[in-house]
């Protein structure tokens, strides 16, 4: 990414990855019809999450990890002209791969 943007706390920065515009079966999809992929890159990553005590709790995911998330997580924001995501690393299902 070649912003200056980091994320705060347990926030990371997510790239949906695109879907295919083809079924298997060889049928195009139009773009009226696609759903939002669930699936995206880290692109950044916060400094993670404090406890109790105020310890900083680092977070599982890091930059370039692929993950999975809910259909409705985070915030779409346009940073340097790129559709993002931010969430909070609860909101990532698994890392794939």
């Amino acid at each position: 990414m070649t912003t200056n943007f980091r994320p705060l706390h347990d926030r990371v920065v997510v790239r949906r990855v695109e879907s295919e515009a083809k079924t298997k079966g060889g049928i195009i999809i139009p773009d009226t019809a696609k759903e939002k992929p669930q699936e995206g890159e880290i692109v950044a990553v916060g400094s993670g999450a404090r406890d109790e005590s105020g310890k900083v709790v680092p977070l599982d995911v890091k930059a370039g990890d692929r993950v999975l998330f809910g259909k409705w997580s985070g915030t779409e924001v346009k940073l340097n002209g790129e559709d993002l995501l931010i969430m909070k690393e609860a909101d990532i299902m698994g890392i794939i791969g």
